[in-house]
């Protein structure tokens, strides 16, 4: 099994006209990589098809939809198998922004009568053309999403014309592709990244917490949500298995309390939603990497309750699982990040995300520190509970402080967008 199918070389376009200033690394740092046995099979497939893909050219398997109005020019089709998008405001800048969908358990479709969407709007409106691939998979499709939007990204140049610059955006897991291709595009491709409630940092740490979880969760209420390694093929998210939750953690406060405390949801509905939507996410993920690529073999749980006794029962019950090895190489191949961050990222977050905490991005900060980018990576919050729940004007206020960064050099201020 390949550890990274698909996957291109990276290519430059023209320096944009702005040319922003950022921190660089200093001259013969040394970086410790994690997992450096896995970087050489990254490096070898990113090798192995950039023949194949810088030659090939990519266009859509059927005559676009093309709708131009006084607003501008929408095109929607498909390219390579998977559906795209291209908006061009009226009064179009030359800049471009590629931005990146979040995780859909269905397919992306995309219509000449539907909005943008209110993440790309802001953008829109402030002259910016957008582009959004609907990817060839869903689910967890890092694997995919990032060569696939680089095809849809070359194919709107040669049809559309070279940008001034261009910025990657994007939200949930759209995140984590802005985070992906800021790292491996280091030759001015890309000016900035505007990261939107972002699955930021390792995927195996991110996505691993839920198997976390949706362990603890059947030590407490076994029996309820099935097998977890590995996760039944027909399994489906539904309002009766939410409703056997919520029922079950009323029959058990004790147990429910312990959840809620463990993963930081505030309500049992929350847990319930969670735990179906951790299980689909574990199916998907087992699927992919041919599998299971999880485990809590070597994990301690804590903060189960304030009585540390409620801990040591949890560790001393809740069932131990190993991950197959080939198939967390998968995982930690879709994507182990360097944190070699060498243009500005912002990241904006609500304080209480029920899906993407977050304090998640931590890890990722420390990473780009050590990697001596620190600089380049500026988080803000908002004062909102939920996920990706921002306005449209926050969306667009983070994105002017993101262009003024990348323009000025000055970076703006972490912590409350203004």
């Amino acid at each position: 099994m390949s550890l990274v199918p698909h996957t291109p070389q990276v290519r430059s376009s023209p320096q944009g006209q702005h040319s922003p200033k950022v921190q660089h690394a200093p001259h013969g740092h040394v970086q410790l990589r994690r997992f450096a046995w896995l970087l050489v099979p990254v490096v070898l497939g990113l090798s192995v098809v950039t023949a194949a893909r810088a030659q090939a050219t990519r266009t859509p398997s059927a005559e676009p939809e093309v709708l131009q109005t006084s607003a501008g020019t929408t095109e929607v089709g498909v390219l390579d198998s998977a559906e795209y998008r291209i908006d061009i405001p009226g009064n179009w800048n030359h800049d471009l922004v590629v931005f990146y969908h979040g995780y859909s358990e269905r397919p992306f479709r995309y219509r000449l009568d539907s909005s943008i969407g209110i993440q790309t709007e802001p953008m829109l409106r402030r002259g910016y053309a957008v582009i959004q691939s609907g990817y060839s998979q869903t689910g967890w499709a890092l694997q995919v999403a990032y060569p696939e939007t680089e095809d849809l990204r070359l194919y709107f140049i040669r049809k559309y014309g070279t940008p001034r610059e261009t910025i990657a955006a994007g939200g949930s897991m759209g995140g984590a592709l802005v985070m992906i291709t800021m790292e491996l595009n280091p030759k001015n491709t890309y000016t900035a990244g505007l990261d939107l409630c972002g699955a930021v940092g390792p995927s195996y740490i991110h996505l691993n917490r839920r198997f976390l979880w949706r362990a603890a969760f059947d030590y407490y209420f076994p029996g309820i949500m099935g097998s977890l390694d590995p996760v039944p093929p027909n399994f489906e998210e539904s309002d009766a298995l939410r409703a056997r939750v919520v029922a079950a953690m009323k029959a058990k406060p004790e147990g429910a309390a312990a959840m809620r405390n463990l993963t930081g949801l505030h309500t049992d509905i929350e847990v319930a939603r969670a735990v179906g939507y951790y299980t689909y996410v574990i199916a998907d993920l087992q699927h992919k990497a041919g599998g299971n690529p999880f485990n809590n073999h070597n994990f301690i749980y804590t903060g189960s309750s304030t009585d540390s006794k409620t801990d040591y029962a949890l560790n001393d019950g809740v069932r131990r699982y190993n991950a197959d090895p080939r198939a967390r190489a998968y995982l930690l191949a879709h994507y182990s990040p360097s944190g070699r961050l060498t243009r500005p990222m912002l990241a904006l977050h609500t304080v209480y995300d029920p899906l993407i905490p977050a304090s998640s991005l931590a890890l990722y900060d420390a990473e780009v520190t050590a990697a001596g980018y620190g600089p380049n990576l500026v988080q803000q919050y908002v004062h909102r509970e939920g996920h990706c729940t921002f306005s449209s004007d926050e969306v667009g206020r983070a994105f002017d402080e993101l262009i003024h960064w990348a323009h000025t050099g000055v970076a703006p201020l972490p912590g409350l967008l203004k």
